[in-house]
């Protein structure tokens, strides 16, 4: 869906449809000359998403849609973003092709100044037109195919353009995530990184084959994949700023495009949802599809290693021994705790090869984090404190909310074996989530690190009108390039 910006300064053009933000208990304000009859303005209260759609009685609109923020102490950009998510499904629920999206100056100030407005309506209204529909055969058109935000002053134009720009992203990693696993193989997750790359001439992409990586000494990564007939790949995307750059970054996500534990079979139950097991990898590249479009202030390299983790003859053994990039040798405890498997392979590369000044990985790494946070909340552990912080206030700014969790020299010692150097479980110890991290923390030697565990966000969260339900969600791009702009301030 495209955006336009009708600017408030002149009169509002002719429109089927405007859909007006309004706070609880706060006069009821509609563009200039647009009139409504009276018991539509005594009926709407303003009370969060409720709704009004009435008939004009006078002015330019067709139709006017009211839709509640809620009281005004608590009118944030998130309620914003979510009235406007609203507002394009009621309108294409009417199978409107346009709508218009307004607000009183008072929301503005609510909700933290015109940028952040620009933002949060841009990003709901492109989100919450979205539906997965890629893959049905008889494909249904979307009736709507664009929203006017009406707003004045520049600084609304940069946040709309950026919202829309976030948003365009985040679709992008959804689709990755909905795809199939027999539609979204590791060569079809290479092939979008790669479409991604010829979209910027700031924008490079390579794929490590399975060659490449054996002589680069990639035991683990490698292990992992030899159950599958599809070979594995390392995707390395790097990003290079217009101008002189601040540091250099890595993130680094999961990208598991279909995970039946291997050896160490899941149930059946709900397996058909493993193919979201590459969502790490997914906002890894729909960052770079935010990147292509936007600038900042650092040199940005994703990696994404990419496989699939099936039972075969060739399959690792519950007890085999493989040994990753950095010499580390491994004991592999159960063959359905593979992620960290892979991704400790991109860590040691990231650290041997990238030398960044902060590695940020991101991954569905355990069903702990969900026992323990919820579909809600990401958990983050690390070996930086102030990394994780600016990931907490990150994640706070764009409404992907992070919580801390801990991660003890103890959680450390628990994965060391007695046969080789590691485990890669902590064998009925609990804390399975600060397990995996433990880990991973033995492949990033002194570089900052932060692990985001996104096992519970990135698909199944509540629905919050613009993402959440039984679909990814797209986590981590916004949290991601927020992170990323917080850092070059």
């Amino acid at each position: 869906m495209k955006l336009s910006i009708h600017d408030t300064k002149k009169a509002l053009p002719k429109t089927d449809l405007v859909c007006v933000a309004a706070m609880e208990g706060k006069r009821l304000d509609l563009p200039a000359g647009v009139k409504i009859p009276t018991p539509a303005r005594t009926d709407f209260k303003g009370e969060l998403r409720q709704t009004r759609l009435t008939d004009a009685s006078g002015g330019p609109a067709r139709r006017v849609l009211l839709v509640g923020l809620g009281k005004a102490v608590e009118t944030d950009a998130e309620r914003l973003r979510r009235m406007a998510a609203l507002a394009v499904q009621e309108a294409d629920g009417l199978k409107l092709a346009r709508a218009s999206l307004w607000a009183a100056p008072a929301v503005e100030i609510a909700v933290g100044g015109s940028e952040d407005a620009g933002r949060a309506l841009a990003e709901g209204a492109v989100m919450g037109a979205y539906a997965c529909t890629r893959h049905k055969g008889k494909k249904e058109e979307a009736r709507l195919r664009g929203a006017t935000l009406c707003w004045a002053g520049a600084a609304f134009r940069r946040g709309a353009k950026h919202g829309e720009i976030l948003a365009d992203a985040n679709l992008f990693a959804r689709d990755l995530q909905d795809a199939p696993g027999n539609r979204m193989r590791p060569r079809d997750m290479a092939a979008a990184a790669r479409k991604v790359a010829a979209k910027s001439d700031r924008i490079t992409c390579r794929a490590l084959s399975e060659k490449e990586m054996a002589r680069l000494g990639m035991g683990s990564l490698l292990s992992v994949s030899r159950g599958s007939s599809e070979p594995a790949y390392l995707v390395h995307l790097t990003y290079k700023p217009r101008g002189r750059s601040r540091g250099r970054l890595a993130v680094v996500g999961k990208g598991l495009t279909f995970d039946a534990g291997g050896i160490s079979l899941k149930p059946s139950a709900k397996m058909d949802e493993m193919k979201y097991d590459m969502s790490g990898g997914a906002a890894v590249i729909g960052l770079f599809h935010a990147l292509a479009r936007h600038d900042v202030r650092y040199e940005v390299h994703g990696l994404v290693p990419t496989s699939e983790n099936l039972p075969d003859g060739k399959a690792n053994k519950p007890g085999d021994v493989v040994e990753a990039m950095n010499g580390t040798t491994i004991e592999v405890l159960n063959t359905d705790a593979e992620g960290r498997l892979i991704l400790c392979d991109a860590l040691a590369y990231a650290v041997k090869k990238v030398k960044p000044d902060a590695i940020v990985d991101l991954a569905t790494l355990t069903g702990a984090v969900i026992v323990a946070l919820g579909h809600e909340l990401t958990g983050v552990m690390g070996n930086d404190q102030k990394l994780q912080d600016e990931l907490v206030a990150a994640g706070k700014a764009v409404d992907e909310l992070v919580w801390p969790l801990p991660l003890l020299d103890c959680h450390k010692e628990q994965m060391k074996s007695k046969i080789a150097d590691l485990r890669n479980i902590n064998s009925g110890q609990g804390n399975g989530s600060t397990a995996g991290a433990a880990f991973l923390s033995s492949f990033v030697g002194a570089t900052p690190w932060a692990h985001l565990d996104i096992a519970g966000t990135a698909w199944g969260s509540l629905e919050r009108d613009y993402v959440g339900g039984t679909f990814g969600t797209g986590v981590g791009v916004r949290l991601l390039m927020r992170w990323i702009e917080d850092r070059g301030r």
